[in-house]
């Protein structure tokens, strides 16, 4: 059991990928602080580079601009009261008065705890579900796969 855990985490604590998270996050973070572009938008910015990296690489970039992403539009949503992204709208409800109150490092704190859980739960949760959801997904039929693209549009 050690064996396989150690064989699954090695690849995420090398140096290239720590640099390539460290990068992602900070390309991420801008993107998400500069109202009008978001995660959505860095993703597609950076794409073109990921053509030259191995898969896991290619991964880990784009999830990190996303998360960071997603987190940087809080940071303009407390400080001036302007959503970097279309997630920190709501925050601009509560963050903001906080930060006119002469809290903005309090509600900072809050939103950074709240994206670094929420993101941690979540993967939690899907490679918990993931193996299920999968099973579910084999048994889809044709009359599924309709209702699957009826749904999406």
């Amino acid at each position: 059991m050690i064996a396989n855990l150690s064989y699954m985490v090695a690849p995420i604590l090398s140096s290239k990928l720590l640099i390539i998270l460290f990068l992602g996050t900070l390309f991420g973070l801008i993107l998400g602080v500069l109202p009008g572009l978001g995660p959505t938008t860095g993703g597609a910015l950076i794409l073109p580079f990921t053509i030259t990296l191995d898969p896991l690489s290619a991964i880990v970039l784009l999830t990190a601009i996303y998360c960071a992403g997603t987190y940087g539009g809080a940071i303009t949503a407390i400080l001036i009261n302007t959503p970097g992204t279309p997630a920190a709208a709501a925050t601009c409800l509560d963050g903001y008065p906080l930060a006119q109150k002469g809290e903005a490092g309090r509600a900072l704190g809050m939103a950074t705890f709240g994206s670094a859980f929420g993101g941690l739960f979540s993967v939690v949760v899907l490679v918990l579900f993931a193996p299920i959801l999968a099973n579910i997904a084999y048994e889809f039929g044709q009359p599924e796969y309709f209702a699957l693209a009826i749904f999406g549009l």
